[in-house]
């Protein structure tokens, strides 16, 4: 197992709407704790994107019990902006954390290649193409899907692409030891894959609670198909020696 802490990967511009992805994110978290546990879980109901009310465009309405009293939480309207407002939600400390963890070490290569407006626009296409292969897999399903995992695991299809031999910092877990290495990206990023590939084929046919692993492959897939789309040129550019900066 691999958890990456830092990429050597420099890059020459402030990559500064990976720090607004991270501030927002941040934000809303916060904004998560201040309500307290019931009202987190109606507002997570409310903006998170329940495929059930995806397919059959219904507002299920998050709702949870103060006492003897209903509350409601209402939600954005159209109910297809769930789709957006869920990649800003998490689920707690361990959920944010690795989440903007791994924002931080592959978002800012990414961003300088693209350009800060082109990479939000990345970054939006590929949570929409996480929300759409997990909505597939289980269009029933009545769980709110939060998190912006689909969208950064688009973010680590297109680090595969650009930069596959560059070097990260990591912690290896080899059972009970643990030891710091420096190992290249298409490794971690590889093995990655295929462990959620691996668990969103077993998750068939289940609720789908927990983690949205389809989510995680579908964001992948647009992301390399994306970066090929949106700077297939400087990827060539890149493998040839040059610079990355858009």
């Amino acid at each position: 197992m691999f958890l990456p802490l830092k990429d050597i990967n420099p890059t020459t511009r402030r990559p500064i709407a990976t720090y607004f992805l991270i501030a927002a994110n941040v934000a809303v978290f916060i904004y998560q704790l201040s309500l307290g546990a019931r009202l987190d879980a109606m507002f997570v109901a409310s903006y998170g994107a329940t495929p059930y009310e995806i397919t059959h465009l219904t507002d299920l309405v998050g709702q949870v019990t103060a006492g003897s009293q209903i509350v409601h939480y209402p939600g954005p309207h159209p109910i297809f902006l769930t789709l957006f407002t869920s990649m800003f939600l998490h689920g707690g400390f361990a959920h944010i954390a690795g989440n903007m963890l791994f924002l931080w070490i592959f978002g800012n290569n990414v961003e300088s290649m693209l350009g800060p407006l082109r990479y939000i626009i990345f970054y939006l296409l590929s949570g929409l193409a996480a929300h759409a292969l997990h909505i597939a897999s289980n269009p029933s399903s009545t769980i709110p899907t939060i998190g912006a995992s689909g969208a950064i695991s688009g973010i680590l299809g297109a680090y595969l692409i650009a930069f596959p031999r560059a070097r990260i910092l990591t912690l290896v877990f080899l059972g009970f030891f643990i030891r710091m290495a420096v190992v290249p990206a298409f490794v971690i990023i590889i093995y990655w894959f295929v462990v959620q590939f691996v668990l969103a084929l077993l998750s068939l046919g289940g609720e789908g609670g927990g983690v949205a692993w389809f989510a995680h492959v579908g964001g992948f897939l647009a992301g390399i198909a994306l970066i090929y789309a949106m700077a297939g040129k400087r990827i060539y550019w890149l493998h040839r020696g040059g610079s990355m900066d858009a």
